[in-house]
């Protein structure tokens, strides 16, 4: 039986979770429960009459959850939905916010899912099964363009054009349903020695258009920057150069393009001070012992 430990190992815990200055009266969320790892150690820190409201849309997810404990809310939904479940549950204010954006071990060690190219499974990657387009929808009916777009801009995949190409070919005559069906595809066009890393890269893609990641990263930062008192801390752990630019905007202007405001006497506008100007990486014991963390960056910022 799956553990929660096995489920996910929470990366960066300690420094997440001091980055977020935990006070016992609090209320915190976090956006991304996973095995819980974070909650866990949140939960250590709160008295009574603290609260943490956690999110995942995984329905495995819940499984790791105490459902049990008073000062504790789990939220069955995406995290682009923060704003209405804090309404719904008459938050007005939180004292802080972690998101550890990446995909959990479970996700990929799950041979069913068709997140990791380790695995001949169906084509599917969503992060909610009960809903949306999965990769294969993606990969049999996006046009040539848009199919480029998403490797190029997803993947950061020179080859992006011409793995677009070979997918139309292939699906002209036969669809493509199974993570093998688009290996199959796309290896010729990759040298051997960036074979891996490429197929990695051509799967985030994937996961990240099927996932809508970027659009709900920015809905859910937006809704945090809204939500947090002053004082308060947003803490997130990113993983690639997409999402990492995208939070590291919003806690420099306050908003995703990176947009810096001044008011009428020049003096710059902005929601949040970086509590570490330079991004934490894990240590390389860390990095040893769970090599998913390798690529993880945490930024912290406070509320002004």
């Amino acid at each position: 039986m799956e553990t929660a430990e096995t489920y996910h190992v929470p990366v960066l815990l300690n420094d997440s979770i001091d980055g977020l200055a935990i006070k016992p009266e609090g209320i915190y969320v976090d956006v991304t429960f996973g095995g819980g790892g974070h909650s866990r150690e949140i939960l250590s820190r709160l008295g009574p009459e603290g609260h943490l409201y956690s999110f995942d849309q995984d329905a495995d997810a819940e499984r790791n959850a105490d459902t049990e404990r008073e000062n504790f809310t789990f939220v069955r939904s995406n995290f682009r939905y923060l704003k209405n479940w804090m309404r719904y549950y008459g938050v007005d204010q939180i004292d802080g916010l972690l998101a550890d954006l990446g995909v959990s071990s479970h996700h990929f060690d799950d041979e069913t899912r068709g997140f990791s190219f380790r695995f001949d499974a169906p084509l599917d990657m969503r992060m909610n099964k009960r809903a949306g387009q999965t990769a294969a929808d993606v990969v049999n009916k996006a046009d040539e363009r848009r199919l480029a777009d998403i490797f190029f801009l997803y993947g950061e995949l020179k080859t992006a054009r011409r793995i677009a190409a070979a997918i139309v070919k292939r699906r002209g005559s036969q669809p493509i349903v199974t993570t093998q069906d688009l290996i199959d595809t796309v290896q010729p066009l990759m040298a051997k020695d960036r074979e891996k890393k490429d197929l990695a890269r051509l799967f985030q893609a994937l996961r990240i258009e099927v996932n809508h990641e970027m659009e709900t990263l920015k809905e859910m930062l937006l809704a945090a920057t809204a939500l947090i008192r002053p004082g308060g801390r947003l803490v997130v752990i990113t993983y690639h150069s997409l999402e990492d630019r995208i939070v590291k905007n919003v806690m420099r202007s306050g908003n995703v393009e990176g947009r810096v405001s001044a008011d009428f006497y020049g003096r710059i506008e902005k929601p949040f001070s970086l509590v570490n100007s330079k991004v934490i990486t894990p240590s390389d014991e860390e990095q040893a012992a769970n090599p998913r963390s390798r690529s993880a960056k945490l930024r912290i910022a406070e509320k002004v």
